[in-house]
């Protein structure tokens, strides 16, 4: 079997709960600040039991995603938030790498795999409303594209001329992390020199929130407090916290990538994929199945658990699932995982769903090119569990960083990891 060709990340766009860049996310982030505060998005409920999320800050300015930037008003009533935020990362991605296309042979040679966990959830809801109110002639002919998955691939690659593989992941939370992971394999095969990957989120609406609430998924104790309602890993968690936004990453072929002088963040060295094959929400109470995906990653990556330095765990503040995952890690990592830095971003911007993997990867290549670790917020009392395990409580680190990892795991047992290594020749 021929060798599998190498890829490399030369390119990284985001927005996110801080911020509309990476740089503006990385900068909030390392310094222990919060994206997460009152929902504004709708009109709340009385009743809704949760009121915070981590919304993408909007507007004119310095940090501030500006939509009309980045599609005209009536180009964005076409399409969905969440593929609004998929233009505008990827956009900053291209813009990031350094290069584009300049004939028809190379853009037949550089794809999109974009996915999303929900997609255009607020449209579907509100479409519903209208339907019942005023009737099927008031349904936008737009209602259907502005809502599919895999339209925010499709929109990029319009936008962009990009006539590569055109292709979508769903798997809830897990979606970014699978989408860079299949984009990679894409490119290791063959099928392209460059693939733009990642995943986008937009769903803090009022059937999104009260969705979750229902399943007692969300923080509902911090709402007069929104910046400590994401805690990992802490005694007092009671839920995890909706964030929105999109991330995604320009994967490139190796040679293709020296041959322009790109710039390279990391290499994709490791992708590891596992089933729980046991409840539709709820993790494997004993880790099993993201046991599974961590061993894989590592085989593939060709490393041993105590190479890597740190890990972005996938810690959304549920009192079951941060457990059940440090235990995995443990599991894997042995005696190692006592000295390996760990922690969740989430505990800043929240869970982005979809985008969390493409976002929480951004964060693990950053680590490896600045040698700063981000920290977990809010690890005010860590559970017992948490003893033995370094999790970076409160501030960023500095510490070097040569492997990092980055865990997500979705509804209905779906398990992604992810390995990116500082380029070796």
């Amino acid at each position: 079997m021929t060798e599998l060709r190498r890829v490399v990340i030369t390119g990284m766009g985001m927005v996110a709960p801080l911020g509309d860049s990476v740089a503006e996310n990385w900068r909030r982030l390392t310094a222990s600040e919060s994206g997460i505060g009152p929902i504004t998005l709708f009109p709340l409920d009385e009743d809704m039991p949760n009121k915070v999320a981590g919304q993408v800050p909007e507007g004119q300015g310095p940090g501030l995603l500006d939509l009309d930037s980045v599609l005209p008003p009536k180009d964005q009533r076409k399409m969905a938030r969440f593929i609004h935020f998929a233009l505008a990362a990827s956009d900053e991605a291209l813009r990031d790498c350094g290069w584009t296309p300049s004939s028809e042979e190379e853009r037949e040679r550089i794809g999109v795999m974009i996915g999303s966990g929900i997609g255009g959830l607020d449209n579907i809801y509100q479409t519903s409303v209208l339907l019942a109110e005023r009737g099927v002639k008031k349904v936008s002919p737009f209602f259907i594209p502005s809502c599919l998955i895999n339209l925010a691939s499709g929109q990029v690659s319009i936008r962009h001329q990009l006539r590569g593989p055109n292709h979508s992941v769903v798997t809830a939370c897990a979606t970014g992390a699978h989408a860079i992971g299949d984009a990679a394999r894409i490119i290791a095969l063959g099928d392209a020199e460059m693939m733009l990957a990642g995943g986008a989120e937009a769903a803090i609406c009022r059937i999104g929130i009260a969705g979750f609430c229902a399943l007692r998924a969300l923080s509902t104790h911090f709402n007069d407090a929104p910046q400590k309602a994401s805690r990992p890993w802490d005694e007092d968690r009671d839920g995890f916290v909706m964030g929105e936004g999109a991330g995604v990453l320009v994967l490139e072929e190796l040679e293709h990538a020296r041959a322009r002088g790109a710039r390279i963040y990391a290499e994709l060295i490791g992708y590891g994929m596992s089933g729980d094959a046991y409840h539709m929400t709820a993790p494997e109470e004993n880790g099993e199945g993201a046991r599974r995906a961590l061993t894989a990653a590592l085989k593939r990556a060709r490393i041993e658990p105590g190479q890597v330095d740190y890990i972005n765990a996938h810690g959304t503040s549920t009192p079951m699932g941060d457990e059940i995952e440090l235990n995995a890690i443990g599991k894997v990592f042995g005696q190692d995982a006592r000295r390996i830095p760990i922690s969740s971003t989430k505990s800043a911007i929240g869970h982005l769903l979809g985008a969390a993997g493409a976002v929480e990867s951004i964060f693990g290549i950053m680590s490896i090119v600045t040698g700063v670790v981000p920290p977990t917020l809010n690890l005010d009392r860590p559970s017992p569990v948490c003893e033995t395990f370094d999790l970076v409580p409160h501030k960023a680190r500095a510490h070097p960083v040569q492997i990092a990892l980055s865990n997500s795991f979705g509804f209905g047992g779906t398990n992604a990891c992810l390995i990116f290594r500082k380029l070796q020749d």
